[in-house]
């Protein structure tokens, strides 16, 4: 069974973003899988850095649409991106130096960030680009 279960509740009715998304969800499970494993650090740390990768390319991406169709809350969503980018890059750096160890803590943090983001701020906008016929 998989750490994070994609599931219609997740969608936030957009393919494009659903499907950025799911390869985040997939990131999260690749890490859990790695780290039940007791998988390597530059494994769990290559892991953890594509993760990072592709949130800031996802954030980069809600935020362009949000943007180009003038989403009403596009500046606390984006410092909303921007506070959760500089969490998970702090923990990358402190983990990479050695001064923080992966773990089921750290598992739940993503875990919970992710969903979280998805079912909170990301939710709000699903009607806003439903309503510009964005799909």
């Amino acid at each position: 069974m998989e750490y994070i279960e994609w599931g219609e509740n997740l969608s936030v009715g957009l393919k494009v973003f659903d499907d950025e998304h799911k390869q985040l969800v997939s990131f999260v499970n690749k890490l859990n899988t790695a780290l039940q494993a007791g998988s390597a650090k530059k494994t769990i740390g290559e892991i953890l850095k594509s993760l990072v990768n592709y949130t800031q390319i996802h954030f980069k991406h809600e935020e362009e649409y949000m943007s180009l169709y003038n989403y009403p809350e596009y500046e606390t969503h984006k410092k909303e991106h921007e506070s959760l980018t500089e969490q998970v890059m702090d923990f990358y750096t402190r983990y990479m130096d050695g001064k923080a160890v992966f773990s089921l803590e750290l598992m739940n943090f993503l875990k919970d960030w992710l969903i979280h983001h998805i079912l909170g701020s990301d939710m709000k906008y699903k009607d806003f680009f439903l309503s510009k016929n964005v799909q």
